[in-house]
């Protein structure tokens, strides 16, 4: 076993400098990574706001605080120097009635309003009284002749989240989008709050279905790091097993939602029985079709119901398939001209913004926390370097999916091999301690790139739970991809993102 990880410590510093010393180790090429701006609520009526950043290939977060006393929750704006701030702070200012001085646009994000007496105030018992949306406010920031606002949900066909998109165009081209997330907001933050770990783990597992996995493994991590215990070799295989599984899932959906913006009507069927089968095998290893109830802190709560061999032979019928068919649609030229040059983000602005997932190794960021800082398994295993390209556009990231689609098969290969070499009676789990006290952040590559939790216990119970998802860092992109985009690429756009609104609005 290896060592467990160790928090690195945090520095604090007043808000003027605090903003400089923030700017100034995200800037120039070779700065840190910005990975997160929260906010805690303080028992005299402060609040506390935390920067986390990454320096190149550190394997430990830079922390960087600094404390707003009662009546004068305000600071200079990050955002103006960096833009990967601009959602951030706008969820400052809905949660907590912060105010960066500065900031272009603080319009609401999570909350549907401007009254900071309604501030849930996540670190404190604080309950505020429901809201209701003002359904009817179309904020507009393009003016010009035949100019006006397609409003795109929440409600629309299909299954799909509800999420509103403000479409601005003169008719056909696409020059602005605005978005709104809050139809989908539940308090999720609020609901870990003086929870036991394990009950927090449940949590975690629903805060964005689709990365059930990744969102229980940052949790138990940031646990498991607090706590300074290490997960056996079984139950970090384990997690591994799973965390891939859910990737092949997800990047199947969105090949699935591509072919069928489409018109591929065989290709859609024929990837939503993929994804199905995938779902399906992962009923039958622990029972459940999201991988839920397995990862547990400090370890995994059994073995796969199917035996090793058998789940490396429907392992390889399934890569085969997946393989044969990805290969198919990507050979055929009416699909492919929907996907080239569609959406283009270009890399200057992914790395700027510090891109996850496959949006960013499309657009030229190779992060990949597997890799980069690896946890369970994932340090032992022959992962191989991420895919990545530049071009940034729809083709590129559906690229980006079919090697990762490959990379996961092969590790899960690796997987199931050290699986049937358990020795009988390996340890899946260690104890964490009943009155685990302590801050600590813990990550986890999701399908849609790092998941990154922040956590606060006191005696065992949660107090803070600050998590993020790579959908809520990536989604504000979305602005950023229409450059010469028409209303009939939009499906494609917002498909390649492959995006859980859930996520976004926490």
């Amino acid at each position: 076993m290896t060592a467990p990880r160790q928090t690195s410590p945090a520095t604090s510093f007043p808000p003027d400098r605090w903003r400089h010393e923030v700017t100034r180790l995200v800037a120039g090429d070779q700065g840190a990574r910005f990975a997160g701006l929260f906010g805690s609520a303080e028992s005299d009526g402060g609040v506390r706001l935390s920067a986390y950043l990454f320096p190149g290939q550190a394997p430990e977060p830079l922390v960087l605080h600094t404390d707003l006393a009662a009546g004068g929750l305000q600071y200079p704006a990050l955002t103006t120097d960096l833009p990967a701030a601009f959602w951030y702070e706008r969820v400052l200012h809905d949660l907590f009635g912060v105010v960066p001085q500065g900031h272009p646009r603080l319009d609401p994000l999570l909350l549907p309003l401007r009254d900071p007496g309604h501030a849930p105030l996540p670190g404190t018992a604080h309950r505020p009284q429901p809201i209701d949306p003002e359904e009817s406010a179309l904020p507009r920031a393009l003016t010009g002749p035949g100019v006006f606002t397609i409003p795109h949900g929440p409600v629309r066909s299909g299954v799909l989240e509800s999420v509103e998109y403000l479409v601005e165009t003169p008719g056909e081209d696409i020059p602005r989008v605005q978005i709104r997330v809050f139809h989908k907001h539940r308090g999720v933050s609020k609901a870990f709050e003086r929870r036991t770990v394990d009950e927090g783990v449940l949590i975690a597992e629903r805060v964005e279905g689709i990365a059930s996995v990744a969102h229980a493994l940052a949790f138990c991590h940031a646990a498991e790091t607090c706590a300074r215990v290490d997960v056996p070799w079984a139950g970090r295989l384990v997690r591994v097993l799973y965390a891939e599984l859910e990737r092949i899932a997800n990047h199947l959906d969105v090949m699935l939602k591509l072919t069928d913006a489409a018109g591929l009507a065989v290709a859609t069927a024929r990837f939503g029985v993929h994804k199905e089968r995938v779902l399906r095998l992962n009923g039958r290893l622990c029972g459940s079709r999201f991988g839920r109830s397995v990862v547990m802190p400090g370890g995994v709560r059994a073995l796969p119901a199917v035996p090793p061999g058998e789940l490396g032979a429907e392992l390889d019928r399934l890569h085969s398939a997946v393989t044969a068919d990805w290969r198919a649609a990507m050979g055929t030229p009416s699909f492919l001209d929907r996907l080239r040059g569609t959406g283009p983000l270009p890399m200057p602005v992914a790395r700027r913004h510090g891109a996850l997932g496959p949006i960013g190794r499309a657009s030229g960021c190779a992060e990949d926390a597997r890799t980069d800082r690896p946890y369970d398994a994932y340090g032992s295993l022959a992962l191989g370097p991420p895919p990545q390209y530049t071009e940034g556009d729809v083709m590129a990231r559906t690229r980006v999916r079919g090697h990762e689609l490959t990379h996961s098969f092969a590790l899960l290969s690796q997987v199931v091999d050290e699986l049937r070499a358990l020795p009988d009676g390996s340890p899946l789990s260690v104890p964490l301690p009943d009155d685990l006290s302590g801050e600590s952040a813990g990550w986890a590559e999701g399908p849609q790139g790092e998941t990154l939790y922040v956590l606060r216990f006191d005696r065992g119970r949660v107090v803070r739970c600050a998590p993020r998802s790579a959908s809520f860092h990536n989604l504000v992109l979305f602005h950023e991809v229409f450059a010469g985009d028409i209303l009939t690429d939009f499906p494609f756009i917002e498909a390649s993102f492959g995006l859980s609104i859930a996520g976004v609005a926490v």
